[in-house]
């Protein structure tokens, strides 16, 4: 089939999967009136890979057929600062939400392919052919994917075995013949209630002792005992005009269930193999911090922008000031944008023919992003004033009662006072919203914390080099 088309992608959603929503069970997710915003925000992938006009940064040909590009593996910084464009543009689509149904999946599928190797090699396994088995499949039916990998943990102080649940990290709680059985939960599972299938990739590095939480596999979303609850945040009505950004665009995320759920041995990836637990876990943020940067230039980029019209309108884009803080903003977005596409160029080949982005530069990159970018809005909240959250509604200002008289009064420096309330409305859903809550929550937690990713740049920064040349500069060494 090679290329789906958003009303195929829906219809494969209508499986009998396990959903939860605000405490009753969904029949059908893509009737479900919450649900389906998602669904149809996720659809822009497939959209915009049948439009002409993006439909060759969307496919790439192999093997003779179209297929959606997310599942190409990158073989050069071509390949990633392609797959970064396509995620920019299907997320400035998506009003600065992520569509992820492609991408999270092959960040997956693309660390998978560099460890199962690795693991064949010194454990004598045969997990590569399943994992590349997977890649094809998933390419040739054109996939949703999602991921599930943070486990619920229970007291973050102690590994697994040292739980009074044992349940508190997924494990193998028995080995069959023809495959496991696991049990335990993952949290913040992005795009599973409207995924076709699951990756799960281990949390954290592990060793001897905890081989039954060494775990890697792929499973359909409809698999009986695996159970989503959905998060209702972002959910409900809103009106376009006051929420322009988040009123039909959503990403659900899901509390992950495994209870006692099958799994036949050929969609098992790792095992017990602990040694290949902590590296599987980095190996795949390698590319999903780099896809959470790519989808992060469209926010930076509209933080910008919405900033620089508010200050227009409001009549203050002369203020020393205020050129002060756009001159800090563009700098801030130009500082993301070109530490991202420079992660690519700066990227390596690994076997098996896998072309990854230089770790310490896409660490930089997203640590640059999730440090600034609560600074960033703060320079936006100024600019806009206090209008942001006290400004009337959009029906007060259509009203006959008093609509002359808001049109009168919030006039700003330029254009009509629907101009100026429809910029302080963007830059209410940008920067003081629920979406702006989420987006926030995001920079300092998705694809890593801010501590991961700073130790991350640190374990790849060649410090005794450096330490060699001050050495070397003070003459202790002579």
């Amino acid at each position: 089939m090679g290329l789906r088309t958003p009303a195929e992608y829906v219809e494969s959603l209508r499986d009998g999967r396990q959903v939860m929503f605000r405490g009753a069970w969904v029949e059908d997710v893509t009737e479900h009136p919450a649900i389906r915003r998602a669904i149809d925000h996720a659809a822009i992938d497939y959209r915009l890979a049948e439009e002409p006009a993006t439909r060759d940064l969307f496919t790439v040909g192999i093997g003779g057929e179209q297929v959606s590009r997310f599942y190409k593996v990158p073989a050069g910084p071509e390949d990633l600062l392609a797959r970064l464009r396509a995620i920019e543009a299907a997320t400035t689509e998506g009003r600065t939400v992520v569509t992820l149904v492609h991408e999270i999946g092959t960040d997956a599928l693309f660390a998978l392919l560099r460890v199962a190797l690795r693991c064949d090699e010194q454990r004598g396994t045969a997990y590569l052919p399943r994992v590349e088995g997977l890649l094809r499949r998933a390419r040739r039916e054109d996939w949703a994917l999602c991921v599930a990998q943070t486990d619920s943990k229970g007291d973050r102080a102690k590994g697994p075995l040292g739980q009074a649940d044992p349940d508190q990290y997924l494990h193998i709680v028995a080995r069959r013949p023809d495959g496991i059985v696991v049990r335990g939960a993952k949290l913040h599972t992005s795009v599973s209630v409207n995924a076709n299938a699951m990756i799960v990739l281990p949390t954290r590095a592990l060793r001897e002792g905890e081989e039954d939480y060494a775990l890697s596999f792929w499973l359909p979303v409809a698999t009986a005992g695996l159970k989503l609850v959905a998060s209702p945040y972002l959910t409900g009505r809103r009106s376009a005009v006051e929420h322009p950004l988040s009123a039909e665009h959503k990403m659900i995320e899901s509390f992950t269930w495994f209870d006692d759920v099958f799994v036949p041995w050929e969609q098992v990836f790792l095992a017990g193999e602990v040694e290949f637990a902590g590296p599987l876990a980095l190996a795949f943020v390698d590319f999903h911090r780099f896809t959470a940067v790519s989808y992060k230039l469209p926010l930076v980029d509209l933080l910008v922008g919405a900033a620089g019209l508010a200050a227009q309108l409001n009549g203050i884009d002369g203020a020393a000031h205020v050129r002060d803080k756009l001159a800090r903003l563009a700098m801030y977005a130009a500082t993301v944008r070109r530490l991202i596409e420079a992660s690519a160029l700066l990227g390596h080949r690994e076997e098996p023919d896998v072309f990854v982005p230089d770790t310490l530069t896409v660490n930089t990159a997203k640590y640059h992003f999730a440090h600034h970018y609560h600074e960033a809005l703060r320079d936006v909240q100024d600019i806009a004033g206090g209008l942001l959250v006290t400004a009337p509604g959009w029906d007060d200002v259509q009203s006959a009662d008093v609509g002359p008289a808001l049109r009168k009064y919030l006039r700003g420096a330029r254009g009509s006072a629907e101009d100026r309330l429809r910029t302080l409305y963007l830059v209410t859903d940008l920067a003081v919203s629920d979406l702006s809550g989420y987006h926030e929550v995001l920079a300092v937690h998705a694809e890593g914390s801010l501590e991961a990713e700073k130790l991350a740049a640190a374990r790849h920064f060649d410090l005794s080099g450096k330490i060699a040349l001050a050495r070397r500069l003070a003459g202790l060494d002579a």
